[in-house]
């Protein structure tokens, strides 16, 4: 990921590759995320745009879906937040047109027949639409709980028995829902200079390994692995299935002291 600050925004440019695998249907998909912008960094009120193009590639059956999300443009009568797309097989042919915005729904209709206009792009002719997805309202007085979505929510939600290294463990996020913001404060900053200390010797044991001619081992991940992805080429860290086994004989001596 990479990002550019312009003083009134900034942009958010991913570089990765997302993967989506149904182990059933053996259906792999593939696709990078659009940019993101964030408005009035430093005045006024925020507000976010998705923007760009996007490719999505089922890698079992070869059709693809290209995406195009439209830029925000005061000057621009087009619906803000549009998003388009076609479905396309293996051969090319356009099989689905898709309409719809990125923050309210998005349908589909099948293409019955392409006509070519005068300057040789292509017109379809489509069927009745379907709805694919669309935006789930958020609970009431939202606003009063930072305008998180009922997945938001869940996602943070407390478990008993996780590893020590779960993020809904963070000591100055807890405090900070506490609403004890000099609290979280406090707890932010020390967890900072840890992470800065272990970050620092980590690297002089590298440095040692160098100057004595050992093998130098840098940081690696407890429950992933990193290698070579053979549909894209790309690395890509692989979970190794040793999470749950260690979650049920909660055997966390693998896990480093971060909080």
């Amino acid at each position: 990921m990479s990002s550019k600050f312009r003083g009134k925004y900034l942009q958010i440019i991913p570089k990765g590759i997302a993967h989506l695998e149904f182990k059933k249907s053996g259906n792999h998909y593939t696709w990078r995320k659009v940019t993101t912008t964030v408005h009035n960094i430093i005045v006024g009120r925020l507000w976010v745009d998705n923007h760009g193009e996007m490719d999505i590639t089922n890698h079992k059956t070869g059709d693809k879906c290209h995406l195009k999300y439209s830029q925000y443009s005061y000057f621009s009568r087009e619906t803000p937040r549009k998003v388009t797309g076609i479905v396309s097989d293996l051969t090319g042919e356009a099989r689905w047109v898709l309409t719809g915005t990125w923050d309210e729904r998005l349908e589909c209709a099948k293409i019955l027949r392409t006509k070519s206009t005068s300057k040789g792009t292509p017109l379809f002719e489509s069927g009745p639409h379907k709805l694919l997805w669309k935006f789930i309202k958020p609970p009431p007085e939202n606003e009063k709980i930072f305008w998180f979505s009922h997945l938001a929510m869940q996602l943070n939600e407390p478990e008993e028995g996780v590893a020590p290294t779960d993020s809904r463990l963070r000591p100055d996020q807890r405090v900070m829902e506490e609403q004890d913001w000099d609290g979280a404060n406090k707890e932010k900053v020390r967890l900072e200079e840890k992470q800065r200390a272990a970050r620092k010797k980590r690297e002089m044991e590298m440095d040692r390994a160098q100057t004595e001619g050992k093998p130098v081992i840098g940081y690696e991940p407890v429950w992933f692995k990193k290698q070579r992805n053979p549909v894209t080429g790309n690395p890509i860290h692989i979970y190794t299935g040793e999470y749950w086994q260690a979650k049920q004989n909660q055997e966390w001596s693998k896990c480093p002291d971060v909080f």
